[in-house]
């Protein structure tokens, strides 16, 4: 998962490109980057690290341009180095600076087709360098630089490129170029901001950058959308496909988008509220005379869902740990053991919270478990009489391919495993997952009922498919032992 952001401004852009970037570190801290078209020079500065420690003041002034793009990065497939960081970019045709959330299932293929076909160079594991090759080129086949040609090489990078991704691209002659995945998968919002000197425009991955930049949110982009802004502040859109299955990814709204933000016109943390009640109705059916004495949750994302829970179960919420907030999301930590020791930098309970209490900690969900069983120990350390454990999203025994970096299956600990056995190896006294149906329908909520998402990481069903052999690559590629041999060499 990244974070990304683009604007289409009346003055230099880059200061809020920074901000909006820094609003969206949750979503990658591996690397960060920004690219502005000046006239026509693309200006680029990108590195390793937290965006703060990414610019400085030097960086920041020599990224001047009306028109930018940003990312912040966490590694899903590919190495883990600085050459991997984007934007990426290609000077044929015109000059064009991309940037890229999510993941493309076809890469091997299409890295293929880019070096045979259209006759040019991938220089990363990356697919988002594949991926702005094949825009490079579509664009280059219509022999003209306009909104129309922009349109006719999104519609060609929908036709060749499969999987979930939401893309910015900034071409230099052009402006802004921003377009979705035919499904949806992978998120992407439109605002527009008036000034005396003009609209400014800005597509980003959350509606929460908008928010902090003064942006009206407009609408999310929709499925197989392009969104053009030219240098002169034009906007244009098109759908560029044919009309597909709309599926955006449910574990946005489960773990990895801030509650503050509003994706597919659902705000997250309503969403996160419903989750709760459907879980703790769920405890109320299987235990009416629970011995439950606290509900505590597993901060941050779980508060939303552990304070309903309370709720529908008449117990007390408290907060049991104390998290350090100079640590990152263990969730995207590059490795098994950086995980490990992380959980213990990042959380330490209130013993007071848990002395001689059954409690009941609730996490957004489980995925290896490491994390879970760490902390499932920590309440027993800390004098808990007994611990129960609730997830509020299903048992995660499938990988998420478009973009969310689930590990291969076999490092899955309920990947082929029954809710007892998962119990028994986390150590809890009792384990309560949310059920699929009830996480989809707290997601859609009253205004959506019956909207589709795609919770393959759940149910294991794949909206764009998957070709025979793709997953033992995927094995190849994310096993938390094939990092460590990327690192190693």
């Amino acid at each position: 998962m990244c974070g990304i952001v683009g604007i289409a401004g009346t003055g230099n852009v880059a200061a809020a490109l920074y901000d909006g970037l820094t609003v969206l570190q949750h979503r990658g801290q591996d690397a960060a980057g920004i690219a502005t078209a000046d006239g026509g020079r693309m200006r680029l500065h990108k590195g390793n690290g937290l965006v703060r420690d990414v610019f400085d003041e030097a960086a920041m002034r020599q990224l001047t341009g009306r028109v930018g793009i940003a990312h912040c990065r966490y590694p899903t497939a590919g190495s883990e180095g600085s050459d991997e960081a984007q934007p990426f970019y290609v000077n044929s045709p015109y000059g064009i600076a991309l940037v890229h959330n999510g993941n493309l299932i076809n890469t091997d293929a299409l890295r293929r087709e880019v070096f045979e076909q259209d006759r040019r160079n991938v220089n990363t594991e990356s697919d988002s360098e594949v991926l702005l090759n094949v825009f490079a080129h579509e664009l280059d086949t219509q022999k003209a630089l306009n909104p129309e040609a922009a349109f006719a090489a999104v519609a060609g990078v929908h036709r060749r490129c499969v999987g979930g991704y939401a893309v910015i691209t900034a071409v230099l002659g052009l402006g802004l170029v921003a377009f979705r995945d035919p499904n949806g998968i992978r998120p992407l919002v439109l605002g527009r901001r008036t000034t005396p000197a003009g609209d400014e425009y800005m597509v980003a991955s959350e509606s929460v950058a908008l928010d902090v930049l003064g942006f009206e949110r407009m609408r999310d982009v929709a499925p197989g959308e392009a969104v053009v802004v030219t240098a002169r502040g034009e906007l244009h859109t098109r759908v560029c496909c044919e009309p597909r299955p709309h599926a955006p990814c449910i574990f946005e709204y489960v773990y990895f988008a801030r509650p503050d933000s509003m994706i597919e016109d659902i705000s997250v943390h309503k969403a996160r509220m419903r989750m709760g009640v459907k879980l703790g109705e769920k405890i109320l059916r299987l235990r009416p005379d629970h011995d439950i004495d606290v509900v505590i949750p597993i901060p941050d994302t779980s508060r939303d869902a552990a304070l309903e829970i309370a709720n529908v179960l008449g117990v007390k919420y408290r907060e049991g740990f104390i998290k350090n907030r100079y640590v990152g999301r263990t969730f995207i930590m590059p490795g098994q053991g950086e995980r490990a020791k992380s959980v213990k930098r990042k959380l330490n309970p209130i013993p007071l919270e848990f002395r001689g209490r059954v409690v009941l900690l609730v996490d957004d969900s489980i995925v290896r478990g490491t994390t879970s069983q760490q902390i499932v120990q920590m309440a027993r350390e800390a004098g808990a009489r007994k611990v129960y454990l609730a997830s509020a999203a299903p048992p995660v025994r499938y990988p998420n391919i478009y973009g969310i970096d689930m590990p291969s299956a076999e490092e899955l600990i309920a990947h082929g495993r029954s809710e007892e056995e998962v119990q028994a190896l986390l150590g809890c006294d009792w384990l309560i997952y949310q059920d699929l149906a009830d996480l989809e329908a707290a997601v859609a909520g009253p205004k959506f009922p019956g909207r589709r998402f795609d919770s393959s990481c759940f149910s294991g069903e794949y909206v764009t498919g998957v070709e025979p052999g793709y997953f033992e690559r995927l094995q190849q590629m994310r096993s938390d032992e094939a990092k460590k041999k990327r690192r190693a060499s």
